[in-house]
């Protein structure tokens, strides 16, 4: 009777650590219970089909490979949410330079690297889609290279090709 008690009471400190880090419970709650999305808006503000590349999988220095894709606008353009989520993460990094993680539903983590700067959003802050998250630029390893942003999707299973999403999620015609 001892143990259960003790491991009631750790339960309800484990829960109430969760409710005081996480400001928005439910909103957890719905990405962790609805699927990811199988489309998904270009999440840079007026781009056309031409200025997406589909680099997934092309070699990158240290024998790396490309796990994203890059999507090229003017600097300055806005960075759109493409799902709502919660904001997890806004820093910097060696190669990504400025960088958004957010996560989304069925616990899909995107990530938004090479930003000039960063949107009015901050950390934990919960965003709707379409919410502006930073700005397109040329930080980390895209130093002195077209402004674009590099735009990756991480799973449970590793990460995944935006591209497909993207074109599943908008209808292109010839001349986009």
């Amino acid at each position: 009777m001892r143990i259960f008690f003790t491991l009631l009471v750790l339960l309800g400190l484990l829960l109430g650590i969760v409710l005081a880090v996480v400001p928005h419970p439910k909103a957890v709650f719905s990405l962790i219970t609805t699927d990811a999305p199988s489309a998904l808006p270009i999440p840079v503000q007026g781009v056309s089909r031409k200025a997406i590349a589909d680099s997934w999988g092309n070699p990158r220095s240290g024998g790396r490979e490309h796990k994203g894709i890059d999507i090229f606008a003017k600097r300055g353009t806005p960075v759109l949410a493409p799902v709502s989520g919660l904001i997890v993460g806004i820093g910097q990094n060696r190669l990504g330079g400025n960088n958004v993680r957010l996560l989304g539903p069925g616990l899909q983590l995107h990530y938004f690297a090479h930003l000039d700067r960063f949107g009015p959003v901050k950390l934990y802050d919960f965003v709707q889609r379409g919410d502006v998250i930073g700005y397109v630029g040329d930080t980390g390893n895209a130093k002195g290279g077209p402004p674009h942003l590099h735009y990756g999707i991480y799973t449970r299973n590793g990460a995944i090709n935006p591209y497909p999403l993207l074109v599943a999620g908008n209808k292109w015609n010839r001349e986009n």
